[in-house]
């Protein structure tokens, strides 16, 4: 048994707890919102983010981070991209021992174009860890606080960190793999929020099946093209945090992405979407550093380019569904010849 602390009660936060919860671990969710620390100390449901989900008693709540980080083993980050740096320079400054230490953030930073890992890095004491680990894969945390069949992938620079991590989470309910690619890993999970995004818009058209399909698969060539030009294993996105998680993330009504998306293709504006939701929709600033990462990386995102047009353009969907239609001929395979012959070069 270990003392585990998330920081971070949003809905994916809260499933992990669970999860941790549910193997034994003593378990500290952190909020920065007091309100939220005493509704679920009185309810132990996360009634704004996971409702009907039930904390057991080996899951306490804190607003006071210095408190829920004392002695603790492990720290768990699952937090919005945009608060990570914030969020981390608070940690160095109240821990004061060496933990394990965990993200589950899917996003990429616009204008630095860091990725979550590269950010804490940044921001954190050195000595405060040995190497972060990234959970990422398809997972929705509503299925999760369900204890449904999930599977996920652990990756870290060290993989007696990443070993570490597949101790503390899997369990029947959640199995954990463990993967090199901390690149790879990290970049399937954020890019494929813009693909998800674009999928929600081609169903708020009223596209079909055969739309939202072609949109996939020619979505995750665009990630593996821009993840491996980033150094990334191909092979990676044909696994759990490439082509699980954009099937996951494109397809169901826990979505937030293709929530936000839908409501685009039906007409509504990026900010009155935003303040519908509620809640971070990560893919829209990941869109915004993909674009910069393609530009700077001179690679061909037609999709990601069509959907940053769409969110900070104001591009009309269906002019941006035409222009995709009517590009130039193309062999299908050639990006992948391409990705396997620079593998094997390298």
């Amino acid at each position: 048994m270990s003392t585990i602390t998330v920081i971070g009660a949003g809905s994916w936060g809260t499933a992990l707890s669970l999860v941790l919860a549910d193997n034994a671990h003593d378990v500290r969710l952190w909020t920065h919102h007091k309100e939220q620390a005493e509704q679920l100390r009185e309810q132990r449901v996360n009634e704004r983010y996971l409702p009907n989900v039930h904390l057991p008693k080996n899951v306490s709540f804190h607003n006071d981070l210095k408190e829920a980080l004392q002695d603790t083993s492990a720290i768990l980050l699952v937090v919005p991209t945009k608060a990570i740096r914030q969020v981390c320079r608070q940690i160095s400054d109240v821990l004061d021992h060496k933990v394990t230490l965990i993200h589950g953030t899917k996003g990429i930073e616009p204008n630095t174009l860091k990725r979550v890992s590269e950010m804490i890095e940044e921001e954190m004491d050195a000595n405060l860890y040995k190497e972060v680990v990234v959970l990422s894969g398809p997972s929705h945390a509503e299925e999760v606080g369900q204890r449904q069949p999930t599977t996920v992938t652990v990756s870290s620079k060290s993989m007696e960190e990443a070993e570490k991590a597949q101790d503390l989470f899997i369990n029947e309910n959640l199995r954990v793999y463990t993967s090199p690619d901390m690149i790879g890993v990290e970049l399937g999970g954020s890019l494929k929020n813009i693909i998800a995004l674009g999928a929600g818009i081609s169903d708020g058209l009223g596209y079909g099946d055969n739309a939202k399909a072609a949109l996939i698969t020619r979505g995750l060539a665009e990630i593996a093209r821009l993840g491996t030009s980033m150094g990334a294993n191909p092979l990676t996105f044909i696994g759990l945090s490439g082509v699980g998680d954009l099937i996951v993330t494109c397809t169901s009504v826990h979505s937030r992405n293709w929530k936000a998306g839908n409501l685009l293709g039906k007409g509504n504006q990026l900010a009155d979407v935003l303040d519908q939701m509620g809640m971070i929709v990560e893919g829209v600033n990941t869109t915004k550093a993909a674009h910069q990462f393609a530009e700077q990386q001179n690679t061909d995102m037609p999709i990601t380019n069509g959907i940053y047009q769409i969110l900070f353009e104001d591009a009309n969907p269906r002019d941006i569904v035409d222009q995709l239609m009517t590009r130039g001929r193309r062999h299908e395979m050639e990006d992948l010849s391409t990705m396997l012959t620079n593998l094997y070069a390298n």
